[in-house]
């Protein structure tokens, strides 16, 4: 008997939600008690009267599990609405770095070349040190870290990925 493996696929939701206390944690919750893991999490108010927020969510699992994932989400009460951007097509995704990176001479001069060629921009300078922003898709902000370890790498901040749909339509 063979038994078919479902094929594990990265999904980024996008989460109407009314901005209230403990809706996040709720969120979080229904994805650890079940288990799934979420690979990156950012939150933003959307309306004018901060009376609704969206919540973007990316996580790794099969369409059932993924299915079971906005099942549970359109259950909870404060939840408007939720997208899977990933099936609904075409969409933006960002992210943003600050990257600080130490180091004096050939290091240093590397470092600015390599921020050149990511569009790094410098945001803080030292005569030791650099803190650039980077901006772009996950695997770019992950090339440009790699590099800059190279080069004297000190420490990463990252915001998380940002998602919306291509087109004329909103959420």
């Amino acid at each position: 008997m063979h038994i078919k493996q479902e094929t594990i696929e990265r999904h980024t939701l996008a989460v109407i939600v009314d901005n209230e206390p403990g809706i996040l944690a709720r969120i979080a919750g229904l994805f650890t008690a079940r288990g799934y893991n979420i690979e990156s999490l950012t939150v933003t108010d959307i309306s004018e009267d901060d009376l609704v927020s969206r919540i973007t969510i990316v996580t790794s699992a099969s369409v059932h599990v993924m299915e079971q994932i906005i099942a549970q989400l359109e259950r909870l009460v404060p939840v408007h609405k939720v997208l899977d951007l990933t099936l609904l097509g075409p969409h933006v995704e960002r992210e943003l770095a600050l990257v600080k990176v130490a180091g004096t001479g050939d290091h240093r001069i590397e470092a600015l070349r390599l921020a050149d060629v990511y569009r790094a921009r410098v945001i803080d300078a030292t005569i030791e040190s650099f803190v650039f922003e980077v901006t772009g898709g996950s695997d770019k902000i992950d090339t440009f870290i790699n590099l800059m370890r190279e080069v004297g790498l000190v420490e990463v901040a990252r915001t998380g990925i940002v998602a919306i749909a291509r087109g004329p339509k909103g959420a």
